[in-house]
Order: C-alpha cells, then sequence, then structure tokens
C-alpha cells in the first residue's frame, strides 16, 4: 500500500468513526426521554392574572367578581388584565390588546398564575406575536380549556407543563355545583397529587400505558395540524374532549389526524366530554364513543372513556405535559399523576 493510498484510508477512517460517535450522541440524546419544565406550585400570598386572549367578556363582570373572590379565599391575590372587558366584536379586545395583557402577565415576575376569563375562538390569532423569553426565567401556570388548547400547544412546545382546567367565568354562586371542578382545580394549582378513577364503559379499549399526557379539544389539535405549534403525540397519552359538532365533523377531524401520521406513535388516549352534539340531517348511526372507536381501531393502544373534563359543569383538572400511568378495563379506568 502507497502511504498516499495509507493516508486516504486512514482519514476515511477517522471520518466513519466520528460519524457514528456523532450518530451515537445524537441518537442517545434523542432517546433521553424529554421533561418539560414544571412551574412553581401556588402558595398562599402569591398573584394570579386574569386575562382574556380570545372571546369577549361582554357583561361578564359578576363572573369575574366571583373568581377574584375564590382566589381570595385561598390566600391568593388577583390582578386583571388591562384589556379584559375590551370589545373587539367577537372577541376580548383587538389582537393587539390581548396580545398585550397576555403577554404583560407573562412577563411579570410577581405573577405566579395566568388564568384565561373564558375561551370561545382567538387565541390562535395571538399565539405567534408571544415572546417566551422572560417566561423562560420564571415558569408560571397557564390555566384553561377548550380554545386555550392553542396555548397549551405552545407551550408543550416550549417545554412547560400547563393546566388544563376551569376559567375565571365558570365559577357559579353555588359552588356544590362545581365542587369537584374546583377541588381539582385548587389540587393541582397547590400541587396535591392528582389521581382519577373513572366510570367503567363497554367501549373501553382495555391496556395500560405510562408516559405524558397532552392534548384538549379536538378542534384545536385539529387546527393546530401542519404548524409549528402541532403536538407531537409519540410515546404520550392524548386526552380529547369537544362540544357542539356534528358527529361526521368529529369524525372528520380524527381521520385527518390519523391520515397525517397523528395517532402512530401514541400510547392511549382519554376521551373526555364530547358534549352539545348537533343533530344532522342524515344520522350517523353510531354513537360518539363507537365512532371514536371506529376511527382508532387500527392502534393497539388503551382507550379510555368517561373522563370527566371538557365543556360540561364537572370539568376535573389536569396538568398536560405531565407524565401519567393509565389503566384501562371495562370496570373502570384508572389515571394517576406522577409527582
Amino acid at each position: 500500500m502507497s502511504k498516499i493510498t495509507f493516508t486516504l484510508v486512514l482519514t476515511c477512517l477517522v471520518l466513519v468513526l466520528g460519524s457514528q460517535k456523532f450518530y451515537s450522541q445524537e441518537t442517545s440524546s434523542s432517546m433521553k426521554p424529554h421533561t418539560l419544565v414544571r412551574p412553581a406550585y401556588l402558595k398562599a400570598g402569591d398573584t394570579v392574572a386574569i386575562v382574556a386572549p380570545s372571546g369577549i367578556l361582554k357583561n361578564r363582570q359578576a363572573d369575574i367578581q366571583r373568581a377574584q373572590d375564590l382566589m381570595s379565599s385561598w390566600g391568593l391575590h388577583t390582578v386583571l388584565g388591562d384589556h379584559l372587558f375590551a370589545d373587539g366584536n367577537h372577541f376580548a379586545g383587538t389582537d393587539a390588546q390581548r396580545c398585550a395583557d397576555f403577554q404583560n402577565a407573562m412577563d411579570d415576575p410577581s405573577i405566579s398564575a395566568i388564568w384565561t376569563g373564558r375561551g370561545g375562538y382567538g387565541t390562535v390569532r395571538i399565539l405567534d406575536k408571544l415572546d417566551y423569553t422572560k417566561f423562560r426565567k420564571k415558569p408560571k401556570w397557564v390555566i384553561g380549556y377548550s380554545d386555550i388548547t392553542a396555548l397549551h400547544n405552545q407551550l408543550n412546545v416550549e417545554g412547560f407543563e400547563s393546566m388544563h382546567a376551569m376559567m375565571a367565568v365558570s365559577v357559579v354562586e353555588d359552588l356544590d355545583e362545581i365542587k369537584e371542578t374546583v377541588a381539582t382545580f385548587k389540587d393541582a394549582l397547590f400541587g396535591k397529587p392528582l389521581a382519577y378513577t373513572l366510570e367503567g364503559s363497554g367501549y373501553n379499549k382495555v391496556g395500560t400505558a405510562s408516559g405524558p399526557l397532552v392534548g384538549g379539544n379536538l378542534s384545536l389539535l385539529y387546527s393546530m395540524l401542519g404548524s409549528k405549534t402541532n403536538i407531537d403525540v409519540s410515546g404520550k397519552i392524548l386526552f380529547i374532549e369537544e362540544v357542539g359538532e356534528y358527529a361526521y365533523s368529529v369524525d372528520r377531524m380524527l381521520q385527518s389526524l390519523k391520515r397525517a401520521g397523528f395517532f402512530d406513535n401514541c400510547k392511549g388516549v382519554i376521551v373526555g366530554d364530547f358534549s352539545k352534539v348537533r343533530t344532522n340531517t342524515t344520522p350517523w348511526g353510531s354513537s360518539m364513543e363507537q365512532l371514536i372507536l371506529d376511527a382508532l381501531s387500527e392502534y393497539n393502544f388503551p382507550i379510555a372513556f368517561e373522563m370527566p373534563a371538557g365543556h360540561e359543569d364537572d370539568n376535573r383538572a389536569l396538568i398536560l405535559g405531565r407524565p401519567i400511568e393509565l389503566s384501562v378495563s371495562k370496570e373502570s379506568s384508572t389515571i394517576k399523576f406522577k409527582m
């Protein structure tokens, strides 16, 4: 072998071994479980900001006052967004106003949680305007459901846990009517362990799974497809809920998600409330449970129905991004959040 040939062989060998080492490091790094940042749990004396990133809060001052009173009863202070009651037709003010209120709450180090006033529609219009620079230095809980799923998605992509729970306008005069909703929200906010035993269902797909919980409103998950805030459900357990849709619309969303590979590496599904399903002139012909089972029939992961979370009065708190253990049988299902 000539000296030139030997040099070339040695150089190639070094490059190959180096690339293998790099690949090994990259592969090892990518396979490590991704733990999201957990904001600090609240304690007496902390401050909660109430803001409205989506729908208008017309004539909802009394509801917001009840929300403030509830926080006060827990020893917490509240501050209201400058534009909380602004009128932007469908929205709680202009996009710029809603974004400013949310950004100010994110940036203010004296605020420990951001509680959304209501859902509706509009959060997606401010997502790409938000800056997480100061939020990363002092993360805080972002709380809400429905349209707030857009924010939950973004927070998950940014690397933070968030809270799928009641919103400020959900606080009714008689709290006994939503006792479990309020109790689980308080437990989640103050860091008490969360665990649920769900009613059994003949539709349940039996099995066990563990992994981070992600998800929220199905329409919002569907609308995020193809965007930089599309949620990754690989190795995770997905929670879904919906309100006011036709059965065929729910099927269309599930089929579209499936065709996009959304469920390919999912470990399990928890189904919350599918409320106020609209009546079509042509009957769908099966229950919502069967519709969901049919759409996901090719997957082997467990599916748990009867999770009381979504657009009903009984809306139990869920911590998105937090690892859970899920066990599903026909008789009951259990969900345990890891601390």
